[in-house]
């Protein structure tokens, strides 16, 4: 069906852009599905209209005789609107003004009134009309094929417009997974009498509420459901409210953006899942966001800010704020990242306070590194965050790492940037492996498994020390020193600079080891020259040395004030376990190699990464050289017969 509704794209070819196309499809396949939905019951909509005339409050008669959320009383429909080409535009005016408010609002923010004049005015709009007119079964399809149909369209559009490989949407196996990953380990959702939320942030076109949804229902028939979410993009919004109201879900989908204007300020959510956009930029929101850090963590981001390009702990903050108290039901949520969030930025910065927080707070349950080549706009790794402020006792201070990357299927035909996809066996593989690890924490075993390990929370964090060396140098004149000295900025404030650079320009080759023996040579060549040697200018005098000086591990170690200076070019930096002393580690690892370092205690921060690859990684050796060896050869001697073949 996504195929025959991309054909449209010919009657727009020329007038349109390639990704202008979505302005015009998107909406007509809403329009059309909503039309062949509404065909049972349009002449009993249209005739309780009639009956009931001018009075307000009708339009919950007009529902229930439609059978549906939303209605239509304008006496058009895709079979008048496509046998009329003169007056197409105004019937379809027509058409859309006599939708119910519901759905005025979804048309409204596809700007589709701008569309119809476009089109008229390039006389493709009857075209477009009868061509969509022809599409059969689209009211067949259930929301989830026609999640498909809408995410397949997008995903073409999204190519055309060059998106960046974060604006990507969720292929429905990691929607699958990443359900049965939040859902599997809880035992609550079967328990009478449950009214679950859930809240997705980034919500896009809905797949991932509407799974969701249909996985609460399949484990308890019984559960009120109540989906929530938030979207930025106008038409993402508009499809996803639109399938909502033709699944009669119940809740509320906000048009806004998560971190400068969030929605349902005041409520909290039983689960959580989104698959925000990879390295998301919030420079444009960067005021509102810095103002409710101020607040701490009486706003959303009181762990703190990550960097300017990268929005992933915005949205993961903003999640938590959203957790139900754990002393009350608790929450559990899912969300999707790229490599970036599990390392990115050292001790101390905004992504590594953020990590050490939610270790500390001990929210993370567990990471599924997931295969590559999984989305359809980007080939990158990613992974599932699992976050929950009600674990099992047994996971206390405990974090599940899960190694999925070999769980794939080569897809027999490749979707963009899509070429593996995640098969049901593999799915539930991965669902009992997690669900295993997750219940049986505490024995020690099961934490020697190969792609599933288990670590306490402190294990991931890691006290930042500064490992210095002395500077030593000897102190030399050269034609580097001196052209160093001629593009000095502090020497250019000095009056003698020129004329001290000659009075040293006959003494090139001059050498000192010692600091002392130096500044008594500068200072004679000073002298004889008349140059006055600047001792009470210390910018000055530090740019001279500056210039003189050469870095060299055999020369005076320089002192101030009784102790070595440190050679800034010979700094180091190692992660200490935050269960190990300081000086301990140092001493095994440091000392015998560098005797003479020492440590900067007064740098000395604490920080928190996940490595996941690290603890996965397994030794292959090379291999052998003669096995090589005779590849080589073998090749070579393709290449003579393949060159015997051409000159013969």
């Amino acid at each position: 069906m996504a195929a025959s509704i991309w054909s449209v794209a010919d009657l727009l070819r020329g007038d349109y852009k390639r990704h202008e196309y979505g302005g015009v499809i998107l909406p007509f396949t809403l329009l059309r599905r909503l039309d062949a939905k509404m065909a049972p019951t349009r002449e009993k909509v249209r005739e309780q209209d009639e009956r009931f005339g001018e009075i307000q409050n009708k339009q919950r008669i007009l529902q229930k005789a439609a059978d549906l959320p939303y209605y239509n009383t304008s006496e058009q429909d895709f079979s008048t609107l496509a046998s009329d080409a003169t007056g197409v535009a105004k019937n379809l005016r027509d058409y859309v003004n006599g939708f119910s408010p519901n759905v005025r609002e979804i048309l409204a923010n596809f700007d589709l009134d701008t569309q119809i004049t476009k089109l008229a005015g390039n006389k493709l709009l009857y075209k477009v009309v009868s061509k969509f007119a022809e599409f059969e079964g689209l009211d067949r399809l259930d929301n989830h094929e026609m999640g498909y149909v809408f995410e397949h369209l997008i995903r073409k559009f999204a190519e055309d417009s060059n998106e960046t490989a974060g604006e990507h949407f969720t292929p429905r196996e990691v929607i699958k997974l990443m359900v049965n990953l939040l859902f599997a380990p809880d035992d609550r959702i079967s328990a009478e009498g449950q009214v679950i939320n859930i809240l997705d942030p980034a919500c896009g076109t809905g797949g991932m509420l509407t799974a969701a949804d249909e996985a609460i229902k399949s484990m308890n028939p019984r559960a009120e459901v109540y989906l929530y979410g938030q979207e930025v993009n106008p038409d993402s919004w508009a499809i996803c409210q639109s399938d909502m109201l033709m699944s009669s879900h119940r809740g509320e989908i906000a048009l806004a953006n998560t971190f400068s204007d969030p929605a349902y300020a005041h409520r909290k959510f039983d689960y959580m899942l989104a698959n925000p956009p990879f390295g998301v930029e919030w420079k444009k929101v960067k005021d509102e966001i810095e103002s409710e850090a101020e607040l701490g963590h009486a706003g959303r981001f009181g762990a703190g800010l990550p960097r300017i390009n990268d929005g992933s702990f915005l949205f993961l903050q903003h999640m938590i704020s959203k957790m139900e108290p754990a002393e009350g039901k608790g929450s559990r949520l899912a969300i999707v990242f790229n490599g970036s969030p599990l390392f990115t930025g050292a001790a101390g910065s905004g992504e590594s306070r953020i990590r050490q927080w939610i270790l500390e707070n001990d929210l993370l349950e567990g990471i599924v590194a997931l295969p590559d080549q999984l989305f359809y706009n980007t080939g990158i790794s990613t992974y599932f965050w699992i976050l929950s402020n009600r674990k099992r006792p047994s996971l206390k201070d405990k974090v599940v790492l899960l190694d999925a990357r070999d769980q794939w299927v080569k897809m027999r035909k490749s979707f963009g940037d899509k070429r593996k996809e995640i098969s049901e066996p593999q799915i539930a593989h991965i669902t009992d492996l997690y669900d295993k690890a997750v219940s049986v924490a505490d024995e020690p075993e099961h934490a020697d498994h190969a792609k599933v390990k288990i670590f306490r929370t402190r294990d991931f964090g890691h006290q930042r020390i500064t490992v210095e060396r002395p500077l030593k140098q000897r102190f030399e004149i050269t034609e580097d020193a001196l052209v160093a000295l001629e593009n000095s900025k502090p020497l250019g404030r000095w009056s003698d600079r020129d004329a001290f650079i000659e009075a040293l320009r006959p003494h090139l080759g001059s050498l000192w080891a010692m600091k002392r023996d130096a500044a008594a040579g500068l200072l004679d060549i000073a002298r004889d020259k008349g140059v006055l040697w600047p001792s009470n200018n210390q910018p000055i005098t530090k740019g001279i040395w500056s210039a003189i000086a050469v870095a060299d591990p055999d020369g005076e170690v320089q002192m101030s004030k009784g102790e070595p200076l440190p050679d800034p070019d010979l700094r180091d930096y190692e992660n200490v376990p935050l269960d190990e002393y300081i000086d301990d580690y140092f001493q095994r690892q440091v000392v015998p190699y560098f005797p003479d370092a020492w440590i900067d205690y007064s740098k000395t921060k604490i920080g928190y990464e996940i490595p996941i690859m690290q603890h996965f990684y397994v030794y292959s050796p090379p291999r052998p050289l003669a096995e090589i060896d005779s590849e080589l050869r073998e090749l070579e001697m393709q290449i003579q017969r393949l060159l015997a073949e051409v000159s013969s």
